[in-house]
């Protein structure tokens, strides 16, 4: 679990902190006491996350893009940091078929930006001390397997936004072996990792064309759920479960870089992977009175219909492990959406389960 003795006062600089999963993150860090710098577009959907919870107030941001290497470098120097979280990415399989350029360029050359950005920090006396870059499950050659994926797998994918991570990752391995390799240690001190999670829910989530956020849009319009893929399963999971793998990561390469600076998979249990169908069964459940589901006709761009992670690396040399099973990820979802309809502060909503989360300790959860 995070450690709160080791995250205060450290300098911890995050890209897309706007987004979703970067809200959550810096919400966690701030009251871990973690001095966080963020730098980021501003906030992709109107509601979002980051305002909601008026972060700005919370964290020093730099609104700006990873294409603009310069500004990128000269923010990284500014910010002095020991600790680098790269979350900034085009996140969305559909919008890279729309726009595939602006996705290879945010996903791939922002991923280069990035790390020369903080080579050019070391050589300038920044005392980085890790990084870890954020991809995604969807990095793998997706052979539709019934196993999960282990970091020793083929990279690959079908869409631009699959292969752009593919990219990112090997981007990630070429820096990492051209300028900070592990027997150069004592010189450079940095550990540069990747992280690669599955299907992330929770509360606060504006996307378009994603499920949890598609289901809850509808919902409060009061119609009819339509769902492209039924009986596509993903890993799904909470978005407190990877960031604390993201956190262990980064502890453990200060510490001990040479160890740990390599690819790690953070995912659900095997039994948590569920199908679409499945998923929004349970949320219609948890949500009540009125919900309602159909299948959606008609033709939609090639997803994957099978993905799974195999997270035994991470389990046994971090000793990172999911906390909270399928059917608590989603009920605590509903939940905080309920809240957030409820008019109720939903920072303090995050706050309360960031700490519900970090004292569970096996905590059930079922039909």
């Amino acid at each position: 679990m995070a450690n709160a003795d080791f995250w205060k006062n450290k300098k911890v600089f995050v890209t897309g902190h706007t987004g979703f999963k970067g809200s959550w993150l810096c919400i966690w860090l701030h009251s871990l006491g973690a001095k966080v710098t963020g730098y980021s577009l501003k906030p992709p959907t109107s509601p979002n996350l980051f305002d909601l919870c008026q972060l700005e107030s919370l964290v020093p941001t730099q609104f700006a893009d990873i294409r603009d290497k310069e500004s990128l470098q000269a923010a990284i120097l500014k910010v002095d940091p020991e600790i680098v979280i790269h979350m900034a990415a085009q996140p969305l399989v559909r919008a890279s078929y729309e726009n595939p350029v602006e996705t290879y360029a945010t996903n791939v050359m922002g991923t280069v930006h990035l790390l020369e950005g903080v080579r050019m920090a070391i050589e300038n006396g920044v005392k980085i001390k890790a990084v870890v870059n954020v991809t995604t499950d969807k990095c793998y050659h997706n052979n539709e397997w019934p196993w999960g994926y282990r970091e020793m797998d083929k990279l690959g994918g079908y869409d631009p936004y699959s292969t752009s991570k593919a990219c990112s990752e090997l981007v990630t391995d070429a820096y990492r072996n051209s300028f900070f390799h592990m027997k150069d240690y004592d010189f450079h001190g940095v550990g540069i990792a990747t992280a690669r999670a599955g299907n992330v829910i929770g509360g606060g989530d504006w996307a378009v064309d994603r499920l949890m956020p598609d289901c809850f849009r509808t919902l409060i319009a009061g119609g009819e759920i339509k769902i492209r893929n039924p009986q596509a399963i993903r890993p799904w999971q909470h978005v407190l479960d990877p960031i604390n793998g993201y956190l262990t990561l980064a502890e453990k390469l200060y510490h001990d870089g040479p160890l740990y600076a390599e690819g790690w998979n953070f995912g659900p249990d095997v039994d948590d992977g569920k199908t679409v169908e499945w998923v929004v069964k349970r949320i219609c459940a948890k949500w009540g009175k009125g919900a309602a589901y159909k299948p959606e006709g008609g033709f939609h761009p090639h997803e994957a219909h099978y993905l799974r992670l195999d997270c035994s690396k991470a389990k046994y040399k971090l000793g990172w492990t999911p906390k909270w099973n399928i059917y608590q990820a989603i009920d605590k979802t509903v939940d905080w959406t309920k809240a957030y309809l409820a008019n109720e502060d939903v920072r303090e909503v995050c706050l309360k389960q960031i700490q519900v989360y970090m004292n569970v300790k096996g905590e059930g959860g079922g039909p």
